[in-house]
């Protein structure tokens, strides 16, 4: 948070319970409608009796302090960010997930128990995103599986493709360019060397085995498969391969309802924009990292999609070595049910967090 907003957090704290009241319902007006409220109605809908005047009085007070503005002359008013800040930390009551959730969030989530890990990462993002109304947003660290099986299968004369199958079943193609006059029992000759000796090694152990594999090729092989199992290696060994991390996003749509005017497109535009520019998303797995549970960026609070004034809200989930393997969340405008769309982060988590450690 910055000193600005640090600032406006402790003037606001010294707000009387009638200045509270009025700013609560602004706030929860905005995040409810995304509309803004005048002094008229507000006056209405208070549990005390004030007037529309005294109403005025008090928000202008609250607009010093720099937690509401308004958006058009004499229009009502709507929270800032650093007020909607200062509403999340100060007044927010986190919802409880009821038993039903729960259950649901879970029998959801266990349906990809036995599919391959990418499903999991699908339906974890795609149930976020239709719970939320936001876009669910699953970040994963790449995987560095244990392989159990190498295979060479050939999609034309010049290329195969190299499909790695790890210890819990998960499958990863890479295609490669093929030495020129490769035959069939080469493939299977090359294929069954790196079986013979891979099995039960990581891509990381991998890497450092690579010289002595390289020589224990030159023995053994004819001179073309010992150029595929060279390919092969190189592959694996991270050649190219520059996304630490990958990034599954469900509910886009979902962003683009209510959008007021040009001034909404244009943050949509870049959020979009933002969601695209994957070297970034180790940014997010650094922001769930560097604070225990769940994390709510507001606006500009998250530096990753400041200029669309996005809030992200985001928990990280870790392995049965309780290292952070990789992210859930949602992103979307900052009008979010943040009460709650927390626990429901959270409780997506924990299952995440359960599911990798029983294998994927």
């Amino acid at each position: 948070m910055g000193k600005d907003a640090i600032r406006a957090g402790d003037a606001a704290a010294s707000l009387d319970e009638r200045s509270r009241e009025i700013f609560r319902r602004i706030v929860e007006t905005y995040l409810e409608s995304g509309e803004p409220l005048g002094s008229r109605n507000l006056s209405r809908i208070l549990p005390m009796p004030l007037s529309p005047a005294s109403v005025r009085n008090v928000m202008s007070d609250l607009e010093e302090l720099g937690l509401i503005y308004s958006p058009h002359v004499s229009a009502g008013r709507l929270p800032t960010q650093t007020g909607l800040r200062f509403f999340v930390d100060a007044f927010m009551q986190v919802g409880r997930l009821s038993e039903e959730e729960r259950g649901s969030i879970e029998r959801q989530m266990r349906s990809s128990e036995d599919q391959p890990v990418e499903t999991l990462y699908n339906e974890a993002s795609r149930m976020l995103s239709g719970l939320s109304r936001g876009a669910g947003l699953v970040i994963a660290a790449k995987s560095d599986p244990v392989l159990k099986h190498v295979e060479f299968i050939r999609l034309e004369p010049a290329k195969a493709l190299a499909v790695l199958v790890g210890e819990h079943n998960q499958v990863e193609n890479r295609i490669i360019n093929l030495p020129a006059g490769v035959t069939a029992s080469q493939l299977t000759e090359a294929a069954n060397f790196l079986n013979a000796h891979l099995t039960g090694q990581t891509i990381q152990d991998l890497r450092k085995d690579l010289e002595k594999l390289k020589q224990a090729v030159a023995g053994e092989l004819d001179v073309l498969s010992r150029d595929l199992v060279e390919r092969g290696l190189a592959v694996w060994s991270g050649e190219g391969d520059d996304k630490p991390t990958r990034l599954i996003v469900r509910g886009r749509a979902n962003l683009l309802e209510g959008l007021a005017g040009e001034d909404d497109i244009d943050r949509l535009r870049l959020l979009f924009d933002d969601l695209e520019r994957k070297e970034s998303l180790i940014e997010i797995l650094d922001l769930a990292e560097s604070g225990p549970g769940v994390r709510i960026f507001i606006g500009s609070e998250n530096k990753l999609f400041s200029l669309s004034g996005s809030s992200l809200i985001v928990a990280p989930y870790r392995d049965g070595d309780d290292r952070i393997v990789g992210a859930v969340g949602v992103i979307g405008p900052t009008r979010l049910n943040y009460s709650r769309i927390v626990p429901m982060v959270d409780y997506t988590a924990q299952i995440m967090a359960k599911l990798t450690r029983s294998g994927h």
